[in-house]
């Protein structure tokens, strides 16, 4: 093997050890942060507790993991790793590197879910299942739609998902309006900016069956997401049939993406940027892409949470910091990686 062999492989094992490691060491990180300070010996000793009983551990600190940062923790890393994996398999869907996440109106429809629950005082289990609900039912009118028109092609489904999440879009300014603007207006408005500040477990539990369906079915496809960027002639060609697989990864992104934005709320950025990160890391070859997308995302999310609940003394929403750091990251891989896009 020349030097230049030698050190691109040297370098594939570089990224490949981020990838792997990266995500874990961000998770000790994120138990041992926050009001309450934990050392790692700490954090090592309460998670091992469950299994080994006689380890000392004291009752505030395995409250502190178990019950407060624990589902958060894995909240967040659902979350990013979802809409990650939901924007990297919808650039290369679409074939355009500017494509996210709530391209088909799944984040407006999942937020106007919430505050349509919220309005009604619904409760916390409510307020989940009705924006994962009219995720999944936005999605369906966006698909529909551009199925009513004779042309076929991605065009119209991006066309139709642009108008049915200004649809949705209104309809949250709606619900703002009606909501008392003393109660329920500030609870939608923070819901809609996006924080993992009060997941539980039981949340978490809803989430894990649509989402690991979902998530299956991506990483399943993930080769014939590589023939199908190539056209749908040349995906024919080679005995895939382009619209019926296209409809089965749009349904696996809303799944993931409505189940992650039903305990989240809607928070921007992460299904842009992430992809590219992970693209100039690993490359365009789907079946390498679309796992690293899941690590990378997953560490990017636990980060952005664990700084919105330590770096002052209130929380920053989500969505501020999304937007905060995301956009210039994106600013910088567009100068940088356009021409290789």
């Amino acid at each position: 093997m020349d030097e230049s062999g030698l050190l691109s492989k040297n370098h594939e094992i570089f990224a490949y050890s981020i990838l792997i490691f990266l995500p874990i060491i961000l998770f000790f990180i994120a138990f041992m942060v926050g009001r309450y300070p934990i050392t790692p010996i700490q954090v090592i000793q309460t998670i091992l507790s469950p299994i080994f009983p006689n380890l000392a551990v004291s009752p505030t600190i395995s409250s502190i993991v178990f019950d407060v940062r624990l589902p958060r923790i894995i909240a967040a890393v659902l979350v990013g790793a979802s809409l990650s994996i939901a924007g990297a398999t919808f650039q290369g869907l679409f074939k355009n590197p500017l494509v996210s996440p709530d391209l088909l109106g799944v984040s407006n429809g999942a937020g106007f879910g919430a505050a349509l629950a919220i309005l009604f005082s619904a409760g916390n289990f409510f307020i989940q299942l009705s924006s994962f609900i009219f995720g999944l039912i936005s999605v369906s009118i966006t698909y529909l739609i551009s199925k009513s028109y004779k042309i076929e092609g991605t065009l119209l489904l991006v066309l139709s998902g642009i108008a049915v999440s200004a649809f949705f879009n209104a309809l949250i300014s709606g619900t703002k309006f009606l909501a008392d603007p003393y109660d329920k207006l500030p609870e939608i408005v923070f819901w809609l900016m996006g924080s993992l500040g009060k997941v539980t477990t039981d949340q978490l539990l809803m989430i894990l069956i649509p989402m690991f369906i979902g998530l299956v079915i991506i990483l399943l496809l993930r080769w014939h997401l590589n023939l199908l960027s190539m056209g749908d002639d040349e995906a024919q060609s080679l005995g895939l049939n382009p619209n019926r697989l296209r409809i089965i990864l749009i349904f696996a992104c809303t799944l993931v993406t409505s189940a992650g934005v039903s305990i989240s709320g809607v928070i921007g950025w992460v299904g842009l940027v992430v992809p590219h990160i992970t693209r100039m890391i690993v490359g365009p070859d789907h079946k390498l892409l679309l796992p690293a997308s899941l690590s990378i995302g997953a560490s990017f999310l636990l980060l952005i949470d664990t700084i919105s609940r330590t770096v002052i003394a209130i929380e920053i929403p989500l969505g501020i910091l999304t937007a905060l750091i995301g956009v210039p990251i994106f600013l910088y891989l567009l100068r940088k990686g356009y021409s290789q896009w």
